[in-house]
Protein backbone atom coordinates (compact mmCIF):
# COMPACT_ATOMS: atom_id res chain seq x y z
CA UNK A 1 0.00 0.00 0.00
CA UNK A 2 1.13 3.43 -0.88
CA UNK A 3 1.55 6.48 1.27
CA UNK A 4 0.63 9.43 -0.66
CA UNK A 5 0.82 12.74 1.23
CA UNK A 6 -1.35 15.20 0.84
CA UNK A 7 -0.75 19.02 0.33
CA UNK A 8 1.57 21.22 -1.44
CA UNK A 9 5.40 21.36 -1.67
CA UNK A 10 7.68 24.31 -1.01
CA UNK A 11 8.31 24.88 -5.17
CA UNK A 12 4.12 25.10 -5.88
CA UNK A 13 3.10 27.36 -2.51
CA UNK A 14 5.93 29.69 -3.63
CA UNK A 15 4.85 29.57 -7.62
CA UNK A 16 1.14 30.55 -6.69
CA UNK A 17 2.03 33.26 -3.83
CA UNK A 18 4.06 34.97 -6.59
CA UNK A 19 0.92 34.30 -9.14
CA UNK A 20 -1.10 36.15 -6.71
CA UNK A 21 1.44 38.53 -5.53
CA UNK A 22 1.44 39.79 -9.36
CA UNK A 23 -2.12 39.80 -10.22
CA UNK A 24 -2.32 41.75 -6.71
CA UNK A 25 0.14 44.22 -7.77
CA UNK A 26 -1.25 44.98 -11.35
CA UNK A 27 -4.69 45.26 -9.90
CA UNK A 28 -3.59 48.20 -6.99
CA UNK A 29 -1.17 49.92 -10.35
CA UNK A 30 -4.52 49.84 -12.58
CA UNK A 31 -6.63 51.09 -9.58
CA UNK A 32 -4.13 53.69 -8.45
CA UNK A 33 -4.14 55.14 -12.09
CA UNK A 34 -7.78 55.58 -12.54
CA UNK A 35 -7.79 57.38 -9.42
CA UNK A 36 -5.27 59.90 -10.71
CA UNK A 37 -7.24 60.06 -13.84
CA UNK A 38 -10.50 60.64 -12.25
CA UNK A 39 -8.93 63.41 -10.08
CA UNK A 40 -7.12 65.09 -13.11
CA UNK A 41 -10.58 64.65 -15.55
CA UNK A 42 -12.09 66.51 -12.66
CA UNK A 43 -9.46 69.25 -12.01
CA UNK A 44 -10.43 69.99 -15.58
CA UNK A 45 -13.85 70.05 -15.69
CA UNK A 46 -13.86 72.43 -12.75
CA UNK A 47 -11.65 75.05 -14.23
CA UNK A 48 -13.96 74.72 -17.73
CA UNK A 49 -16.58 74.86 -15.70
CA UNK A 50 -15.55 77.92 -14.14
CA UNK A 51 -14.73 79.65 -16.71
CA UNK A 52 -17.19 79.03 -18.87
CA UNK A 53 -19.48 80.45 -15.71
CA UNK A 54 -17.16 83.77 -15.34
CA UNK A 55 -17.24 83.88 -19.32
CA UNK A 56 -20.78 83.91 -19.43
CA UNK A 57 -21.54 86.66 -17.08
CA UNK A 58 -19.16 88.83 -18.74
CA UNK A 59 -20.38 88.23 -22.02
CA UNK A 60 -23.96 89.39 -20.64
CA UNK A 61 -23.33 91.60 -18.75
CA UNK A 62 -21.59 93.30 -21.97
CA UNK A 63 -24.16 92.62 -24.69
CA UNK A 64 -26.75 94.73 -22.44
CA UNK A 65 -24.54 97.55 -21.62
CA UNK A 66 -24.71 100.83 -22.83
CA UNK A 67 -21.29 101.44 -23.76
CA UNK A 68 -17.97 99.91 -23.21
CA UNK A 69 -17.49 101.14 -19.77
CA UNK A 70 -19.17 98.36 -18.18
CA UNK A 71 -15.62 96.25 -18.05
CA UNK A 72 -15.31 98.60 -14.90
CA UNK A 73 -17.75 96.55 -12.81
CA UNK A 74 -15.27 93.84 -13.39
CA UNK A 75 -12.06 93.24 -11.56
CA UNK A 76 -9.13 90.82 -10.16
CA UNK A 77 -8.36 90.66 -6.58
CA UNK A 78 -6.64 87.98 -4.02
CA UNK A 79 -6.67 85.22 -7.29
CA UNK A 80 -10.39 85.41 -8.08
CA UNK A 81 -12.76 87.87 -10.65
CA UNK A 82 -15.13 89.54 -8.62
CA UNK A 83 -18.42 91.28 -10.09
CA UNK A 84 -18.84 94.65 -7.75
CA UNK A 85 -16.80 93.26 -5.04
CA UNK A 86 -18.58 89.53 -5.76
CA UNK A 87 -16.31 86.79 -6.48
CA UNK A 88 -17.43 84.92 -9.42
CA UNK A 89 -14.55 82.28 -9.05
CA UNK A 90 -14.20 79.49 -6.14
CA UNK A 91 -11.24 79.40 -3.63
CA UNK A 92 -10.23 76.03 -5.49
CA UNK A 93 -9.26 78.34 -8.96
CA UNK A 94 -7.08 81.08 -9.27
CA UNK A 95 -7.73 83.68 -11.87
CA UNK A 96 -4.86 86.17 -13.54
CA UNK A 97 -4.23 88.29 -16.45
CA UNK A 98 -8.07 89.56 -16.85
CA UNK A 99 -8.02 92.13 -19.73
CA UNK A 100 -10.41 93.76 -21.59
CA UNK A 101 -9.42 95.51 -25.21
CA UNK A 102 -11.46 97.82 -26.62
CA UNK A 103 -11.92 96.14 -30.29
CA UNK A 104 -14.60 99.24 -31.61
CA UNK A 105 -14.28 101.46 -34.47
CA UNK A 106 -15.56 105.19 -34.70
CA UNK A 107 -19.34 104.40 -35.55
CA UNK A 108 -19.91 101.21 -34.49
CA UNK A 109 -21.28 99.58 -31.41
CA UNK A 110 -18.90 99.09 -28.77
CA UNK A 111 -17.01 95.41 -29.18
CA UNK A 112 -14.92 94.33 -26.42
CA UNK A 113 -12.27 91.35 -26.35
CA UNK A 114 -12.13 89.55 -22.89
CA UNK A 115 -9.22 87.45 -21.62
CA UNK A 116 -8.39 85.71 -18.42
CA UNK A 117 -6.77 82.88 -16.96
CA UNK A 118 -7.43 80.12 -14.64
CA UNK A 119 -5.24 78.01 -12.60
CA UNK A 120 -6.03 74.95 -10.10
CA UNK A 121 -5.02 75.69 -7.10
CA UNK A 122 -2.00 72.85 -6.29
CA UNK A 123 -0.91 73.24 -2.57
CA UNK A 124 0.80 69.84 -2.38
CA UNK A 125 2.57 70.19 -6.23
CA UNK A 126 0.28 66.76 -7.43
CA UNK A 127 0.71 66.33 -11.44
CA UNK A 128 -3.35 65.49 -11.27
CA UNK A 129 -3.88 68.68 -9.61
CA UNK A 130 -1.75 70.94 -12.14
CA UNK A 131 -4.30 72.45 -14.89
CA UNK A 132 -4.51 75.78 -16.36
CA UNK A 133 -6.52 77.38 -19.23
CA UNK A 134 -6.87 80.89 -20.91
CA UNK A 135 -10.43 82.03 -21.72
CA UNK A 136 -11.05 84.18 -24.57
CA UNK A 137 -13.92 85.87 -25.51
CA UNK A 138 -15.61 89.13 -27.94
CA UNK A 139 -18.69 91.02 -26.56
CA UNK A 140 -20.53 93.32 -28.45
CA UNK A 141 -22.63 95.56 -27.35
CA UNK A 142 -26.47 95.48 -28.71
Amino acid sequence: MKNFQKGFTLIELLLYVSLVGAMILTVSALLSLLMQSRVKNQTISEVEQQGVQVMQRITQTGRNATDVNFTSAFDLSGGAIRENSIALTNTRIVASALTFTNLSRAGTPGTIRIQFTLTHVNPEGRQEYNFSKTFYETATIR
